[in-house]
């Protein structure tokens, strides 16, 4: 069975909010800085890193 990856990231997203409960400005921010960094300069070099 495949699953679309924006379906699984969904899904993970929503249990650890509903297991964790973190506040919801922390899960901004996370967001916010993941889509920022992924547009920046310093992204070659994550994606390198991550890989």
């Amino acid at each position: 069975m495949q699953v679309p990856l924006w379906l699984a990231l969904i899904a993970v997203g929503y249990l650890g909010v509903k297991l964790i409960r973190p506040p919801w400005w922390l899960i901004s921010v996370l967001l916010l800085g993941g889509y920022l960094l992924a547009e920046s300069v310093l992204a070659p070099a994550i994606d390198t890193a991550v890989k």
